[in-house]
């Protein structure tokens, strides 16, 4: 499932430069995931980065977007063409 960006962010920016699909951008009040682009990492990284990165934990995974870890793969596989998926991160 895709993630999410709860109200505690405190627009840091740390989470942005993680993310490997440019799923994050900053909004008005907090950073936002677009979860159209959001794979939890998986095919880049063993866990979600933005998670890993973000000093108040207010990135969450969003129950409004469930995908399994076949799913997710699936639409990393569509936005990095031609790109083998990272050991271990699925």
């Amino acid at each position: 499932m895709a993630y999410f960006i709860n109200d505690d962010c405190i627009l840091c920016g740390a989470c942005e430069p993680e993310c490997p699909n440019q799923a994050i951008s900053e909004g008005k009040t907090k950073y936002v995931i677009n979860p159209e682009r959001c794979a939890e990492c998986v095919g880049s990284f063993p866990a979600s980065r933005c998670a890993e990165v973000c000093p108040v934990d207010a990135c969450h995974p969003d129950p409004a977007h469930p995908e399994d870890k076949t799913q997710l793969l699936e639409k990393w596989r569509k936005m990095h063409l031609g790109e083998k998926p990272a050991e271990g991160t699925y």
